[in-house]
This record gives structure tokens, sequence and C-alpha cells, in this order.
């Protein structure tokens, strides 16, 4: 069964332009080298410049596990964890 998973991020405004593009190097890297992957891509809300949602899918819970212990997720976090304005909020759905 796939796992869909929605991150709502909310950035710090001064940090816009450096979350960005350092998400997006990321989610080049997420989605050529993690085989259960299927989908990752950040999206900005129309109504608030400072909140974005990653939108994922993966293969299955072992995919979507991987993803946290994957290497290039945890030493994405060291320059994007100070963009955060506030703790993300993650919500994980089963795919039908």
């Amino acid at each position: 069964m796939t796992i869909g998973v929605v991150a709502k991020l909310v950035i710090k405004a001064e940090q816009i332009e450096h979350f960005e593009t350092h998400f997006l190097k990321l989610a080049a890297v997420v989605l050529a080298e993690e085989s259960g992957c299927r989908f990752y891509a950040l999206h900005r809300s129309r109504a608030d410049d400072n909140t974005y949602v990653v939108l994922e899918q993966y293969d299955d819970e072992a995919a979507f596990a991987a993803h946290g212990r994957y290497d290039a997720f945890k030493a994405a976090n060291v320059p994007l964890k100070d963009c955060l304005a506030e703790a993300p909020s993650i919500e994980v759905f089963d795919g039908v």
C-alpha cells in the first residue's frame, strides 16, 4: 500500500529564498536516488507567502521509513532547520 505525506512548513520571511534553494536541491536528490519515493514536491501557499506544503508519496511503509534515515535527507535538514518559524506539521495517509 502506498503512503502519502503532507508536511506543512512555516518559514521565516527572511529565510524564504534560502529555504527554497536548499529544499529544491534536496527534492532533486530524493527523486533521483530514493527508489521508493514516487513524488516529492514543494508547494507555496497562495494565502500566506511563508507557508509551504511538501506533498510526498512512497511505495510502502518501508520506503517512507527509509526516507527519514537517508543521508541526503538528514544532511539537508542542517541548512533547512533554521528556516522554520515553527515546528512542522506532518500528516501521513494510506493510499486507497
